[in-house]
């Protein structure tokens, strides 16, 4: 069984600089990291060798532009020959890499403790409204439930 990537990346070669594009993909994660991967994506290369990226904003584009010379080595230590000549940032559409919230496992909430359904009841007990003030009071156990993880009330 053939591997489908190398007749592709062979295809592609025959088309100029577009071959290059898709190991430059590959590695674009690992050179720049997964913040600014996250923020700017390599959209294509241009004739004379420059990698056109697309930023999420003008200001990503303005501070990628500032660090090319950090980025660049880091290119063409992954890409050998095939790395670009230079890079041009500006703002432009982004691939959409998350995954769907509804593929997302959603996080069990930790249950409150004895003392904080206390708190809670206290806190929602001026309440006159009883659908409000159960309301509140399911909110503030579950706050305070989760105050303890790292959140705030």
């Amino acid at each position: 069984m053939q591997r489908i990537g190398e007749t592709v990346r062979r295809e592609l070669g025959r088309y100029g600089t577009a071959g290059a594009m898709a190991d430059t993909v590959a590695c674009w994660p690992d050179a720049v990291g997964e913040q600014v991967a996250a923020n700017a994506w390599p959209a294509r290369f241009a004739r004379d060798g420059t990698l056109l990226v697309s930023t999420s904003s003008s200001a990503w584009a303005f501070e990628l532009g500032q660090l090319e010379g950090e980025i660049l080595p880091r290119l063409r230590l992954a890409l050998g020959k095939e790395a670009p000549k230079r890079l041009r940032f500006a703002p432009g559409p982004l691939p959409d890499r998350r995954e769907p919230a509804s593929a997302r496992p959603r996080p069990v909430p930790p249950e409150p403790t004895p003392d904080q359904v206390r708190e809670a009841r206290k806190l929602a007990a001026a309440i006159g409204s009883e659908e409000l003030r159960k309301s509140v009071e399911k909110a503030a156990r579950a706050s305070l439930a989760s105050s303890g993880y790292g959140r705030s009330i």
